[in-house]
């Protein structure tokens, strides 16, 4: 794998710029949905984490382009957007007061102890399923400069142009001199309702799934996924994961040679690894690929207040180091030091300072800060 060559900041408005649904979260906190009365509202997003993570937290210059709905939870989730600082570029649609579109609610609480966290959604009528090839005007929002460009699995699965448009900007990205990133976040089931859409079977889904992501990842330079991951989304062939310890790299490690082998154009494969020993308690790792050279984050034990967001806490982490001239050690090591900060809060998106980062990816503790 070749090194990346990362742009200079000089002259560019984006550090980085992500594409990928806006959606709300509503969370009853450790109360079952069945008994719960109230809920926080999360606005969230795998890909806007990662450009509202690298602007609260790392101070970068960020934006997202996703759909907005002109009705009040679009105007909830402008707002957030806002106060995170991240640059919008919408393509607006109307709601028609009864059905939509409509913003994507995900359902999920956080679990406790024995009992694990559950997570459904109700992405019906969704805005950002309709976004599609011309959307947006890439040679317009590219022409102000950028530097990295990111998205991922799950928009990619909402519906067959999705894929299209992702593959759309990455090529615009590129052409611009940007880093390319991909999140694989492969998520079976929303492959399989577009393949029942397409009047395919079940079972014929993970072959499209793979078709499609295959065509994404031929644009990348990054890829952030675990050998599952890469196993079912990219239909790549590799050890059994389920005969090795969930801290094991060597799963992962023995893949990267194969999608060096199919995908040329990948320079770096990063993820987390995570051992669930209890909702509350996890046992937290990360690795990366890059360079031809393998390299593993300290393991260390995780309380856990709220676990989602925790990958895309790592990713903007790593993406944060590697913009920044960081050695592959110590942008792994922000990652992977990030990605825990981050499930020490609730919500799906950074509370927690540079400094924080930095001292606990240098060997930090929690003890008491006077």
């Amino acid at each position: 794998m070749s090194s990346l060559s990362i742009p200079a900041a000089g002259g560019t408005a984006h550090d980085l710029l992500a594409l990928g649904a806006l959606v709300t979260r509503l969370d009853p906190g450790i109360i079952p949905f069945a008994e719960a009365n109230e809920y926080q509202l999360h606005v969230s997003g795998g890909e806007y984490n990662v450009a509202s993570n690298l602007s609260t937290c790392f101070g970068q210059r960020t934006a997202i382009a996703s759909a907005m709905v002109d009705y009040p939870i679009g105007r909830k989730v402008e707002l957030t957007v806002q106060k995170a600082g991240v640059t919008p570029y919408y393509k607006r649609f109307k709601h028609d007061g009864v059905r939509g579109p409509n913003m994507a609610i995900v359902w999920s609480d956080r679990g406790q102890g024995v009992r694990a966290p559950i997570v459904f959604y109700n992405r019906s009528n969704e805005a950002a399923q309709m976004l599609k090839p011309g959307s947006f005007d890439w040679d317009a929002i590219f022409k102000k400069g950028i530097r990295w460009f990111h998205s991922g699995g799950i928009f990619s699965a909402l519906s067959p142009t999705t894929s299209d448009l992702v593959i759309e900007a990455m090529q615009a990205a590129k052409k611009a001199g940007a880093i390319v990133s991909f999140d694989l976040n492969y998520r079976a089931k929303l492959f399989t309702i577009i393949a029942e859409e397409q009047g395919k079977t079940a079972a014929e889904a993970p072959a499209m799934a793979a078709q499609t992501l295959r065509k994404i990842v031929a644009n990348v330079d990054v890829i952030v996924g675990n050998e599952e991951d890469l196993q079912k989304g990219l239909g790549l062939k590799g050890q059994d994961v389920e005969t090795k310890g969930k801290l094991d790299p060597s799963a992962f490690f023995g893949m990267i040679d194969t999608v060096r082998k199919d995908f040329p154009n990948v320079k770096a494969v990063a993820t987390t690894m995570r051992e669930v020993h209890s909702t509350n308690r996890h046992s937290w790792s990360a690795v990366l690929s890059l360079d031809g050279k393998n390299y593993q984050a300290p393991t260390c034990e995780l309380d856990v207040i709220d676990r989602v967001g925790g990958g895309d806490g790592f990713a903007s982490g790593l993406i944060y180091g590697l913009l920044n001239g960081k050695s592959p050690e110590d942008a792994l090591k922000l990652g992977w030091a990030h990605g825990a900060l981050l499930t020490t809060t609730p919500g799906d998106t950074s509370m927690v300072s540079l400094d924080m980062v930095e001292a606990f990816a240098a060997g930090g503790s929690a003890r008491i800060q006077r």
